[in-house]
């Protein structure tokens, strides 16, 4: 039986939850668990603005990319988009291609097919350059390609890198890198996917149209302290801070010649907030004979955003909502700082692509949840606005037409839908070798195009489910046979019966059968092998085995290997696979997994039964969305009567159907897996205390919430 922990949580910190941030009790208390106290990271809960999104001018090159875009458009370049085969690669393909045809650049695709490799080929490179190609893009790859970006360069091909995995200790060279994971990237949060870092570029591209592109700004701003004033000065571009300064002056002791700011200030456009003031303070400082240049930015600020138009940085300060994440006091400069990016975000703001934008952001979600991004940060933002974008109906082309097809239309989608029902079709296409049945699904403007697409994906998925159960259960043997080769810390089954495609969903399950990390091996072609590796986690993926260890065995015997914490891939010369395994036999004596056979199952909040109403759902609604680092809440009821119980499925395991009664009111609740605990551990007419979430069930058009049970004990 699973251990059952509710932490404790002092309640200072649940009435400061609730004071600084207006959480209501409930909401605080479950942040609180789950270590969510932060203001930095309480803010992509509480919020869901595109404008608390990081500003993508913070990655170091990203303004040589939009240049180097902007470029290949004046100079009517070819450009290729070479991607990946999975959900990330496929929709960061797609967002690219798509942009870059609109800015009128001549721009073609490519992505893995068939037995090709991952990552950019020499062969690729290679024949674009016979097409007379001038500028490649990898997305979602390219980190890893030193070599195939070297000869790149030779046949005169630039390269821009948009990836998000982990990369070598060489960086490719030479190329334009935009990878969060990079140490020099710039960039504040490295788990984004590949297609929020296409995202990111396309937001650049966009803000490039407007004037404001690359303009040097410095934001000036004088306040009184005692017998002294303080002079703050951010210099600004982009919406990216490059620098600031602060001198505290007394009047009448120094000449601004003797002072940092001519230097600072010089060649700059300053704005201020109220000029008038700011002139005062500063004659006071340096006397009336000396001048300065500023425009004042309240009168224009104050029509688009009238409610600030007689407030003063310092009262501002106090009712800023970006502010209040911020730990410490919000200074008037950063006040201003922060009033600045958000006019020029609004008078920015490109109305026109509304729509999409959104179906842009779609693509996002679907990406995020499809590659296990943690569910923190700005990715929270991402996918909170590409849920809600399909929920308003606002559906992209090609995503409608396979909602359509499984019956999901009409229903409030969520990220659990998403993972467990679209993007298993979506990523059939790669594990099949058809990536480009995918891209074309959302790219293509004919409707009836889409639709043959959706109905190829939806037979290759029932495809690609046989062929991992026929793997799986091939894989299961060899595993078991040679599990003690590997002192039963690993599960490693090769054989050339299995299929390429489905490699890392039967780790995945061979991971799950022997509660090991797991690498499954197929053939890749006549001289090589293709292999998956996948790794345990806890249910809140805190706790696991990290297999980006195993890299390690890999680095002489190939470069093509990469993936994330608890999921990788590799392709290796099959005259090695016996050196690789050997390796893995002696790495396998020193390994040291963590315990995750006493599973502990962390409860959110107790609630008595007066808490248990429809209303619930507006909670779990309010921290979707769920998956990585951000698991589905769990709640505690205790001494709930069982008035109802009813076996359902026809598989071997087959489920309960229980209705509760919670005071006057009856829920209906499904406890998966469970039928034969009924009448062995409890029976209608007992008291249960449960574990359980709360979900929207859907039947007919008409929605109403359930539980569904996580575990269950009789009331003692």
């Amino acid at each position: 039986m699973p251990e059952w922990n509710k932490k404790a949580v002092p309640k200072e910190i649940i009435y400061a939850l609730n004071e600084h941030y207006f959480c209501d009790p409930l909401t605080a208390s479950i942040l609180a668990r789950r270590q969510v106290t932060e203001g930095k990271d309480i803010l992509f809960y509480l919020e869901d603005d595109k404008r608390f999104l990081h500003n993508p001018f913070l990655f170091n090159q990203m303004e040589d990319a939009v240049d180097r875009i902007i470029d290949a458009a004046e100079e009517k370049e070819k450009v290729l988009i070479f991607g990946d085969r999975d959900v990330d690669g496929v929709t960061s393909t797609t967002l690219l291609y798509e942009y870059l045809k609109d800015m009128g650049i001549d721009a073609c695709w490519k992505v893995p097919t068939g037995d090709e490799q991952y990552g950019l080929s020499l062969k690729a490179v290679e024949d674009f350059e016979a097409e007379y190609g001038t500028l490649i893009i990898t997305v979602d790859c390219g980190i890893r390609n030193n070599a195939e970006i070297s000869r790149a360069a030779e046949l005169g091909i630039d390269v821009i890198v948009l990836d998000h995995h982990e990369p070598p200790e060489e960086i490719p060279a030479p190329a334009i890198i935009i990878d969060p994971k990079t140490d020099d990237s710039g960039y504040p949060f490295s788990g984004i996917s590949g297609c929020a870092v296409v995202y990111k570029l396309i937001t650049a591209l966009r803000f490039a149209k407007t004037e404001l592109y690359k303009q040097e700004i410095c934001l000036l701003n004088v306040r009184p302290v005692n017998d002294a004033f303080v002079v703050e000065c951010v210099k600004t571009q982009n919406m990216a801070e490059k620098d600031r300064i602060s001198e505290t002056l007394i009047p009448g002791i120094v000449r601004i010649s003797q002072t940092r700011l001519p230097e600072f200030l010089k060649g700059q456009q300053i704005f201020t907030w109220d000029a008038p003031l700011q002139k005062k303070f500063l004659a006071k400082i340096f006397g009336n004979s000396t001048e300065f240049n500023f425009l004042d930015l309240r009168p224009e600020i104050s029509r688009i955003m009238p409610s600030v138009s007689s407030a003063s940085l310092l009262r501002l300060a106090g009712t800023s909502k970006i502010a209040r994440y911020k730990e410490g006091p919000s200074s008037e400069i950063d006040t201003f700082f922060n009033l600045y990016v958000t006019f020029v975000q609004q008078k920015t703001n490109d109305k026109k692509n509304a729509l999409r934008i959104e179906h842009e952001l779609q693509l996002v979600a679907l990406a995020a949840i499809a590659d296990i991004m943690p569910l923190r940060d700005e990715n929270r933002i991402l996918v909170k606005q590409g849920l809600a974008s399909i929920n308003k109906g606002h559906i992209r082309p090609g995503l409608m037409e396979l909602l359509s097809k499984i019956n999901m239309l009409g229903k409030k989608i969520s990220s659990y839908d998403l993972s467990w029902n679209v993007i298993p079709i979506l990523n059939s296409a790669g594990r099949k070798g058809e990536p480009e049945t995918a891209i074309n699904l959302f790219i293509t403007k004919n409707e009836e195009e889409r639709n043959q697409a959706a109905d190829r994906l939806i037979f290759l998925n029932k495809e690609r489910r046989t062929k991992t159960d026929e793997a799986t259960a091939i894989a299961k043997a060899i595993a078991q046979n040679n599990f003690e080769r590997f002192s039963k810390k690993l599960a490693v089954a090769y054989d050339e019966r299995l299929d390429r495609g489905v490699t890392g969903l039967t780790a995945g399950k061979i991971a799950s059968i022997f509660k090991t990390p797991a690498l499954v091996i197929a053939k890749l072609g006549e001289d090589k092998v293709i292999g998956s590796i996948r790794s345990l986690s806890s249910s809140d993926g805190e706790i696991g085995y990290d297999i980006t260890a195993f890299f390690d065995l890999l680095s002489d015997l190939t470069d093509l290997y990469g993936g994330h914490k608890f999921a990788a891939g590799f392709t290796l010369q099959k005259k090695d696979i016996e050196t690789f395994l050997s390796r893995l036999e002696n790495f396998s004596q020193v390994m040291e997994l963590p315990d995750l056979m006493h599973e502990t199952i962390n409860i959110d909040a107790e609630l008595p039964e007066k808490y248990i109403t429809p209303d619930l759902l507006k909670l779990v609604d309010r921290l979707e969305p769920y998956g990585e680092a951000n698991p589905q809440l769990v709640f505690m009821s205790k001494g709930l009567k069982i008035l109802q119980a009813d076996v359902m499925g026809r598989t071997e395991r087959m489920h309960l159907k229980l209705t509760l009664g919670v005071g006057r009111t009856k829920w209906p609740a499904i406890y998966w897996g469970a039928s034969e605990r009924l009448k062995r551990d409890f029976d209608i007419g007992d008291k249960i205390d449960i574990l359980y979430q709360i979900t929207r069930n859907t039947f007919n058009g008409i929605e109403s919430p359930q539980m569904i049970i996580v575990d269950a004990k009789k009331t003692d």
